[in-house]
């Protein structure tokens, strides 16, 4: 298992369309894939666009995400530079 710590860059935040790039990249990765948002505990599915739009993850919240599976390695990457790049939107 891997964990990242990341941090929502984009001036509007893990919005619909932020969270849908997110989902359809996570969705190619075989391994389990969870977001923790650092200041209230709330928890999302990366697969999952109803589950990470519950986050309400806004510019500059910090989230942790583990990566579990025999791809996380690639994954923890990919997903770790959308964070940083932000989503296209910086």
């Amino acid at each position: 298992m891997l964990k990242k710590r990341v941090k929502v860059l984009n001036p509007l935040g893990l919005h619909a369309r932020a969270a849908a790039v997110l989902v359809r990249l996570a969705g190619t990765f075989e391994s389990e894939i969870i977001i923790k948002r650092m200041d209230n505990s709330v928890v999302a599915d990366a697969k999952s666009i109803l589950s990470v739009l519950t986050l309400a993850a806004s510019t500059g919240i910090e989230l942790d995400i583990e990566f579990k599976g025999a791809d996380e390695e690639d994954a923890a990457r990919e997903i770790e530079e959308v964070f940083t790049k932000g989503f296209g939107e910086i």
